[in-house]
């Protein structure tokens, strides 16, 4: 069987193990467009006020996509490494040629359809329930799947390091929820102290909610990288950060449990 072959076979049997799972398939789904709802349709933004929605509907959007771009894979990946540990799988995958590169990358793929999958409905939902005015562009595919490998890995990592089901999931939680309003997703870099700046220039996030509002909103005032659009500037550096912790995730994988 060649490698191609191993990940094909992993990834269908991971697929139909989310479908079969018809509340992670609910809820998956079903949380983006709740907050939509509430923060899009029913809070709504103000541009001419102030507050925490005070830029046009349209500066929302990163982070919408941004709520299943991040927590999808970290919790789902977390869970799912910490339940193959706690049912001693790694030591039967051990016995397999599938390697744990090979793994990751199944189950990344997985993750990477039921996001896209996400993805378009929250696209639909914003547009539809907030007006926000967006260009459809083509670089918002590489963004998604870019930000998918980079936190499947993320998830990977908490689930190999935490001692549960539950710590891997409270551990993502924690990670997640204040990368996503510390990112420049739903909080303008100029609304939080100017201390903490550096430190919203370490989350990969920030790339993806940059470039997905350079690439989305024509003329946005995103700074550029070395002189790149910033729209192509973001994702070289979000990729970069996805390919080293792809490797990272890879590696903290058990081989034995």
């Amino acid at each position: 069987m060649t490698r191609v072959e191993r990940v094909r076979a992993e990834t269908s049997a991971g697929w139909r193990s989310f479908v079969r799972r018809r509340t992670a398939v609910f809820f998956t789904f079903f949380f983006p467009v709740i907050l939509i709802v509430i923060f899009g349709a029913l809070v709504q933004t103000d541009p001419t006020g102030g507050g925490l929605f005070a830029e046009p509907a349209a500066y929302y959007v990163p982070g919408y996509l941004a709520v299943v771009v991040l927590f999808t894979p970290l919790s789902r990946m977390g869970s799912e490494v910490a339940r193959h540990r706690e049912g001693n799988r790694f030591e039967k995958l051990a016995t397999t040629p599938l390697s744990r590169a090979e793994w990751l990358l199944a189950q990344t793929v997985v993750n990477a359809v039921i996001i896209g999958l996400a993805s378009v409905l929250i696209l639909a939902l914003v547009v539809a329930l907030t007006g926000a005015e967006i260009v459809f562009s083509p670089l918002l595919l590489p963004y998604v799947l870019v930000g998918v490998v980079c936190f499947c890995a993320v998830g990977a990592m908490l689930g190999s390091y935490t001692d549960s089901q539950d710590g891997a999931v409270a551990a993502s939680n924690a990670i997640g929820l204040p990368l996503l309003f510390l990112s420049e997703t739903f909080v303008p870099l100029e609304q939080l102290p100017g201390w903490f700046g550096p430190f919203v220039e370490l989350s990969p996030l920030t790339y993806f909610a940059r470039g997905v509002r350079a690439a989305t909103i024509p003329g946005s005032d995103i700074p550029t990288i070395a002189g790149v659009d910033p729209a192509l500037s973001n994702l070289a550096v979000l990729a970069v950060v996805a390919v080293v912790f792809f490797g990272l995730g890879a590696r903290s994988i058990p081989r034995t449990d």
